[in-house]
């Protein structure tokens, strides 16, 4: 099955940007929505942003809306975090997540369930 693995967390002062990666292989990536979540300690995991196979429909929540940015490049098997004006609370380990059991092309997922292979995780850590 695809394997994802994350790159691009870091250490980075309030107000930053950070880009982070989702490198895909071993599988029809290109067919697969894509989520970002994050976990900070004693929190639930949280959905960041999601985009859908084709890449014609993406979302983020409020709580990271006009920061965070999802995109992919269907050709290097990658999906990408933009992470900017980042903010402490954001500290988290991210993780990226794809849905590989349904193929549809302009569907994006919110919920945990919904996804069925993850990344190991990325951490991010944003200073005051």
């Amino acid at each position: 099955q695809v394997q994802l693995v994350e790159s691009g967390g870091g250490l980075v002062q309030a107000g930053g940007s950070l880009r982070l990666s989702c490198a895909a292989s071993g599988g029809t990536f290109s067919r697969y929505a894509v989520g970002w979540f994050r976990q900070a300690p004693g929190k639930e995991r949280e959905l960041v942003a999601a985009i859908s196979w084709s890449g014609a429909n993406t979302y983020v929540p409020d709580s990271v809306k006009g920061r965070f940015t999802i995109s992919r490049d269907n050709a290097k098997n990658t999906v990408y975090l933009q992470m900017n004006s980042l903010k402490p609370e954001d500290t988290a380990v991210y993780y990226c997540a794809a849905n590989s059991r349904t193929y549809y092309r302009n569907s994006y997922y919110v919920t945990v369930s919904s996804y069925d292979v993850w990344g190991q995780g990325t951490q991010v850590t944003v200073s005051s």
